[in-house]
């Protein structure tokens, strides 16, 4: 995975838009799955296009508008995301400036239930607080690939542990602490964090704290 390990970031503050353009940067591609961040400048657009797989689009910063060619539309906000549509042209276009992540999935695939194409959702909203738990749900369980959201109550948390692959974290709301090998790091909502294949890491919620997982297998 192409992004640095063990210190907290910002996908929204380290892909800042060129006047006019697009941009895009490749942050993990294989054959089967493919992480991407895009940032647009404010009033450009991509044109649409249809795929025979789904993206999955994470909206990190800014207003993004996804266009249909069929002449539908849906807004993002930060923090929400979007499940494109298969053999449907889309597109994407903002007024004010967007910074988004792109996770291209391999065909058939299977998504949890919870996600729909064509629909906005919060990454955030799709799991509750449960007092004195920590509640997983998995978007995405592929040999590959797994993607899930995690709701932390306050004083709950992960012990150390190693991850067989690369992960990329997204906090989603309140603040927790992440221990990496050794070195403690505070994380908030709308930051970042990645872990190493095999880094050692806990996660402790200080106060509820909610965040995706991004994790990357490979063979």
């Amino acid at each position: 995975m192409n992004e640095k390990s063990g210190i907290v970031f910002s996908i929204a503050d380290d892909n800042a838009s060129i006047v006019g353009c697009t941009v895009s940067r490749v942050v993990y591609d294989t054959q089967d799955f493919g992480i991407n961040y895009f940032s647009l400048a404010e009033n450009t657009d991509i044109s649409a296009e249809s795929y025979s797989y789904h993206k999955i689009i994470i909206n990190a910063s800014g207003e993004l508008t996804v266009y249909c060619g069929n002449g539908r539309t849906w807004a993002l906000a930060g923090g929400e995301g979007f499940i494109t549509p298969i053999d449907e042209p889309v597109g994407m276009r903002t007024s004010t400036g967007s910074v988004y992540t792109e996770i291209r999935l391999k065909e058939g695939v299977s998504l949890n239930n919870a996600l729909k194409d064509g629909e906005v959702f919060s990454l955030a909203e799709l799991v509750p607080y449960q007092e004195g738990r920590i509640v997983n749900m998995d978007l995405i369980n592929d040999p590959k690939l797994k993607f899930v959201v995690m709701a932390f109550a306050e004083g709950t948390g992960l012990s150390e542990h190693a991850a067989p692959g690369e992960a990329l974290i997204f906090a989603l709301d309140g603040e927790a602490v992440i221990g990496y090998e050794g070195t403690e790091h505070t994380i908030r909502a709308g930051e970042n964090f990645k872990f190493a294949k095999n880094g050692k890491h806990y996660v402790k919620a200080q106060e509820r704290f909610k965040m995706a997982l991004l994790l990357t297998l490979e063979d």
